[in-house]
């Protein structure tokens, strides 16, 4: 159900159809799963589609710097979740603020928030209030379009709202496929029409929203393992993350512990692709897309990822041990290349991470703490 005139969405979506963004979620350490025509088991070794750099950016970037509490000043909501960033100068944002939802409200019960900030990615910065709305409830992930329009996965709510820079819900989309957003990004290919990609913590799909005269969806993966968790302890396909140079879309499952590529993202079609045995063998006509870049330790309960400027994924884990709280980096062919703690106190700190940067040099990694309710950044 699309809660809007059909006018309005055909010009968000024409906009975002010329529009370019750089989008910013027993150990398989080395292997990989890839059936093709079945259940085959095929060697990580298969061609990537990038030139693979197995030196740690993380382990470069020794400082870690506190951005400005998350906290809503107009609302109290806390608990943050979502994170992106501007790419653009529209109505409250400036291009390179950090973008946030608020999972809880100031009462702090899990999947109760409905509120989206910005921070100016500086040191000191105060949270600048955007928008509250009950189409929001529940957000747990941000996508930006091109002009800052926000896409929002709400896992309470149950929906997939649209709001625009100045803070305006424009429409909200609802009913299936969506079934607990919790996982949301956008995608320019480098060839072929710009669309969003969500996934659900209910059904444990991952689902295309294109982009043309109206919205239309396809589930082009399935079957992905699920703990049907309440809001605060849900694990799914989660911290989607595209790398636009080999269409390639990543995202995390906490519940078995997994890091997912799909290539070609852009043409595998509706139900392409479907997940078996525990998320660890796929099956359906574009099986061989998908692939294990990683599974198990050190991933515990990751929910969320980053793509770096040079390949390399960051994932942050949400089950590790209290006074532990990893970021780990991966090469696109699964090596472990670093861990860091990020925070020392209760376990579950980490929920929504993004890097900024053209280079291993400047790269940048903004992460959400909700042990102290702030954004924080490791940089050189």
């Amino acid at each position: 159900m699309l809660n809007s005139g059909l006018g309005a969405s055909a010009r968000v979506v024409a906009g975002l159809a010329t529009a370019m963004l750089v989008a910013t979620g027993c150990s398989a350490h080395g292997g990989g799963i890839a059936p093709a025509g079945g259940q085959s088991v095929l060697p990580q070794s298969r061609s990537i589609g990038r030139a693979i750099s197995h030196e740690s950016v993380l382990k470069h970037l020794t400082s870690q710097v506190v951005i400005g509490s998350t906290i809503d000043p107009v609302n109290g909501s806390q608990n943050p979740y979502g994170l992106t960033v501007a790419p653009s100068t529209n109505g409250k944002f400036t291009a390179g603020d950090l973008v946030v939802c608020n999972f809880n409200s100031k009462y702090n019960q899990q999947g109760s928030g409905k509120s989206i900030i910005a921070l100016h990615p500086v040191p000191g910065s105060t949270p600048i209030h955007i928008t509250q709305n009950a189409a929001t409830l529940g957000c747990d992930a941000l996508a930006l379009s091109p002009d800052d329009t926000i896409w929002a996965a709400a896992m309470t709510a149950n929906s997939n709202p649209l709001i625009s820079s100045t803070g305006k819900l424009l429409f909200n989309i609802q009913g299936k496929p969506f079934s607990q957003p919790w996982g949301q990004v956008f995608a320019q290919p480098a060839s072929g029409s710009p669309a969003f990609y969500e996934t659900n913590a209910r059904t444990g799909s991952v689902v295309r929203i294109n982009l043309g005269s109206k919205f239309t969806f396809d589930v082009i993966a399935k079957g992905f393992p699920v703990n049907r968790g309440v809001p605060g302890t849900a694990l799914a396909p989660s911290g989607l993350a595209y790398d636009a140079s080999i269409d390639t879309l990543y995202f995390a499952d906490g519940k078995n512990n997994t890091i997912v590529a799909i290539k070609n993202v852009s043409s595998v079609p509706k139900g392409g692709i479907r997940a078996t045995q525990n998320g660890m063998v796929f099956t359906g006509p574009n099986a061989a897309d998908a692939r294990i870049v990683l599974a198990g330790s050190p991933l515990n309960g990751p929910i969320s990822t980053a793509l770096l400027p040079n390949g390399n994924l960051v994932v942050g884990n949400t089950l590790d041990p209290n006074g532990t709280n990893l970021l780990i980096e991966l090469s696109p062919d699964g090596q472990v290349l670093d861990t860091i703690n990020v925070d020392t106190g209760p376990a579950g700190a980490i929920f929504g991470i993004v890097a900024t940067g053209t280079s291993s040099s400047d790269t940048k990694i903004y992460f959400n703490d909700d042990n102290a309710a702030n954004v924080q950044v490791l940089e050189n």
